[in-house]
């Protein structure tokens, strides 16, 4: 007989990158012997780097054994039944002391074409920006293949994409296919699609610890690229109370609300036909649920099963969750259409979905022939 499930907390991933910062340690992580951690990845069911479960009598088992185990109990049936044993998102804190390569992700057309179970959607939740940080996120205007391959023949590229300087509490969501990079002095939490794959277009001309130009995904990249402009600005609006559920994205993917905490709020989770992770991005909190109480300070998450009627929140001081599901209530038996429209608050405009690649072992986003990881999967 099963033992009865409960909330899941997780041990942390540490990723060292040539980009990656120190900010991290701030938050009571401790990644020695690496010189820094540029990715944190709190909740993953990727191949090779599975999280370990940290608490209960699950502890030392990986998320996808505990899936194998529990099925729809844990991430719910209509979820099971599409994605098995793995689980469908990946939960990241980002802490990038320099810029990230400019890339783009494929949508899940693509990327099954290609042989990649999917492509990639992600957001960015912004938790710190240093002055002057900046980020990169589509074109200013609508563009030609054309402009792109001459303006990145010319080193130029950075003229046709648009960039704004964010402040912490901003939200962007990056579809697939959108043109985009990550500047230095931002720390952001990332929610994306559970696929470690990006096809690096620009990287400043920056060597690897061999001395070596990282390797680019020019055509690639190509057929994953959205090149119509950005209207208006490219971070989300939102509006936010406290102690109250804010929406922050809502797409096929994913759906992600924002919860200011300063008192102890309950929450129905009865109709809710999926799992839910609470991933804490300021403070020190706890969530309560299934008679289990699990403890979090940010950069943590855990995972409520499907099964659960209801969850508590409580803080220690002022604190911030996350709150991510999948909301299944249109799910049939057909595939996820490839076309759709991703709503956001205050709304941006309609997006047509495209993805990325990546590589499961950690590596800076798929340097394929000079990847450092060891790994002789990259290719």
């Amino acid at each position: 007989m099963q033992s009865a499930l409960y909330p899941l907390k997780f041990l942390p991933l540490f990723k060292n990158v040539i980009w990656g910062g120190n900010k991290l340690k701030g938050y009571g992580f401790n990644y020695d012997p690496l010189p820094n951690c540029g990715e944190l990845w709190a909740l993953s069911s990727v191949e090779g780097r599975e999280s370990v479960i940290a608490n209960g009598f699950l502890a030392e088992n990986t998320l996808n054994e505990a899936i194998e185990i529990y099925m729809g109990d844990l991430v719910g049936d209509k979820v099971f039944n599409r994605f098995g044993t793995e689980f469908p998102l990946l939960f990241k804190v980002i802490d990038a002391a320099k810029d990230l390569s400019i890339q783009v992700h494929p949508d899940d057309e693509l990327a099954q074409h290609r042989g990649m179970p999917c492509g990639k959607t992600e957001m960015w939740y912004v938790m710190e920006a240093d002055p002057g940080a900046r980020l990169i996120s589509g074109f200013r205007r609508d563009t030609t293949e054309e402009e792109y391959r001459a303006a990145l023949a010319a080193g130029h590229l950075e003229d046709l994409l648009y960039s704004e300087a964010p402040e912490a509490g901003d939200v962007y969501f990056i579809p697939a296919g959108r043109v985009h990079a990550l500047g230095k002095g931002l720390m952001v939490a990332e929610i994306q699609q559970t696929s470690d794959c990006t096809y690096r277009i620009y990287d400043y001309n920056r060597r690897d610890a061999d001395g070596k130009l990282r390797q680019l995904h020019t055509e690639e990249a190509m057929e994953a690229i959205d090149f119509s402009g950005i209207q208006g600005h490219a971070h989300t609006h939102y509006h936010v109370h406290m102690n109250e559920t804010a929406t922050l994205a809502d797409c096929p993917y994913f759906t992600t609300n924002i919860i200011p905490l300063d008192q102890p709020i309950r929450k129905n989770l009865e109709e809710v036909d999926s799992f839910v992770v609470y991933m804490c991005i300021d403070g020190i909190a706890a969530v309560k649920s299934m008679e289990t109480i699990v403890p979090v300070h940010t950069g943590e998450c855990v995972l409520v099963p499907a099964v659960a009627d209801s969850v508590e929140l409580f803080c220690e001081g002022p604190a911030k969750f996350l709150e991510v599901t999948i909301d299944t209530t249109g799910w049939n038996d057909e595939p996820m259409q490839e076309d759709w429209v991703a709503q956001f608050i205050g709304g941006l405009r309609e997006e047509h979905e495209h993805h990325h690649h990546d590589c499961d072992c950690g590596c800076d986003h798929h340097d394929h022939d000079h990847c450092d990881c060891g790994h002789d999967h990259c290719h």
